[in-house]
């Protein structure tokens, strides 16, 4: 069994806060949790017991980039089911404060990284444009 970082398993549990925050967790949603865990290297299995046993303390990225990263994964989030609700935007913005970014910055950055999404840009694109 992999050892996986408290503040990797804290960025799956605020993924499926996204994920349900509109209420409607649709299979495009559970496949996206479920990529993003084999996009590192994260077994099923163990991505079904983060979120089942949920005893991660919630800790905050330190890098900006990787801040960046996270957020960017729930604006994909946010994205996977073609709708965008007004709830998963305000968990969104939450993030964002809990990220430690300025209130004044966090309309701007959201939808930034939402219109990003959308628009087909990849992660990297986008931290290599905040650099």
């Amino acid at each position: 069994m992999m050892e996986i970082s408290n503040e990797l398993k804290s960025h799956f549990l605020r993924l499926y806060q996204v994920a349900i925050a509109d209420d409607n967790f649709s299979p495009l949603e559970l496949k996206m949790l479920y990529d993003f865990a084999k996009e590192r290297n994260v077994p099923e299995k163990e991505l079904n017991e983060i979120l089942l046993t949920a005893d991660a303390k919630f800790s905050v990225p330190e890098k900006v980039e990787k801040k960046i990263e996270y957020l960017f994964d729930f604006a994909c989030m946010i994205w996977a089911d073609g709708v965008i609700a007004e709830d998963e935007i305000n968990v969104m913005k939450k993030y964002c404060r809990n990220f430690n970014f300025k209130d004044e910055n966090i309309e701007e950055l959201c939808q930034y990284l939402l219109d990003s999404v959308k628009e087909g840009k990849s992660k990297n694109e986008i931290i290599k444009e905040i650099n």
